[in-house]
Formats: structure tokens, sequence, C-alpha cells
């Protein structure tokens, strides 16, 4: 008669920095950066919340560890690349990013640290205007108008929380709505209730982008 092995213990991946933060970063993702807690952190990776103290020093930190992760997935090209497209490609990169944690804008607007990654993207950006020609003054004007429609928009969009599908939430709004005083408060709310843009055309984000490229564009011969 065979006998029954004793069950084996899991193996567990060995507990490092990289580790908790990237831990932290899925529990975020999932459940929102308001149920991350080093309690439950330390739940999900089998140890004691203390232990974690080892790693993070405190919550800010775990914080800001999070912060590395999302900058670490901007992508810089190359400075072979036109001025106006490289910046094109960092700030559609950067709002991806966010987008993609819907809790990092509102952690990064109110983060003041000197990141290596948040450096590196600002190094980018600040260094394709001035290498384009613009002026110290107007490239500090450039890079704080890029840099708050990325975040601005992507925050807007975060705190907004809605749907995919909006139009059942839209025509609830509209029922409400007089038509004869807000006949361009309903044209807009039917704006949104059509279908996406065809795959090519520039997305919200995008067009706002490139109204401030295209304005930074004229102003460089004078730059």
């Amino acid at each position: 008669m065979a006998t029954r092995r004793a069950a084996l213990p899991q193996s567990r991946a060995p507990l490092s920095r990289e580790r908790v933060i990237q831990v932290a970063g899925e529990i975020a993702d999932t459940e929102g950066l308001e149920a991350l807690t080093m309690r439950g952190l330390g739940q999900r990776l089998g140890v004691e919340a203390m232990s974690l103290y080892h790693y993070v020093a405190s919550k800010d930190e775990l914080f800001e560890g999070l912060l590395d992760l999302v900058e670490a997935e901007i992508d810089l090209p190359g400075e072979d690349v036109p001025w106006k497209e490289r910046l094109r490609r960092i700030a559609i990169s950067s709002f991806r990013a966010l987008r993609r944690h819907p809790w990092s804008s509102g952690l990064m607007s109110a983060s003041v640290r000197a990141r290596p990654g948040r450096l590196r993207v600002m190094e980018a950006m600040l260094g394709t205007l001035r290498t384009a020609g613009f002026s110290p003054d107007d490239t500090d004007h450039a890079y704080h108008a890029l840099d708050s429609h990325i975040t601005g928009f992507a925050l807007w969009l975060a705190s907004m929380n809605l749907p995919d599908d909006i139009s059942d939430l839209a025509a609830g709004f509209l029922r409400e709505l007089p038509a004869d005083q807000f006949p361009y408060l309903i044209e807009h709310v039917e704006q949104h209730m059509k279908p996406p843009p065809p795959e090519g055309n520039p997305s919200e984000f995008e067009f706002g982008l490139d109204l401030i490229l295209d304005g930074l564009e004229r102003m460089l011969p004078r730059a």
C-alpha cells in the first residue's frame, strides 16, 4: 500500500524591497490605493507587518517606491528624434503609464520628493526643449504646460471613475436637462454618447497635447 507523502511547504520568493513594492503595486492596481495597508501587504507576502519596515522605512517610502515603478514604464525616445515628436511620445507614454495605474496620478500630484524616475523624465523633457532652441523662460513655461496636461488629464479621468459604456448614465443626465436652457450642454453630452473614434484618430488627451505642441512650435522662432 502506498504511503502518503507529507505535503511540502510551498516555495516563496525571497523577500526584498523590490518584491515588497511589486506586491504593493498589485494590491493598489486591483483593489485601490486605499486598500493598501502594511498589515494587508504583510499577509499577502506571508510575513508580519513589522518585517516590512526592514525594506521600506514607512508607508510614505512605500508610496515613493510605487511611483518609481510607474515612472520606470515611461519610454524615452532617443535624442535623435525631432523635438516635437520626442515630447509627444514622452507625454503619451507618461499618460498611458498613469492610466494603467489609476491611483498613481493622485499620488504623483502629492509627491514632492526628487525620485530618480521623475528626474529622468524631467531631464529628458527639459533637455529636449532647450536643445530645440527654447529659452530657459520659455522652457519653464512649456514644461509646466505639458506636465500639467499629462498629470491633470490622468487625474481627472481617475476621479471621474466612469464606466466604459456611459450611454445609460448620459441618457439619464439628458432627461434632466431642459433643452431650451442648455442646448450646447446637451450637444456636448451627445458627443460623449457617440462610438469611439476610428483607430488612428487622436484621443481627447492627444488632441489637447497637440494643441500645446503646435503652440510651442509657433513660439520657436522667437524663443
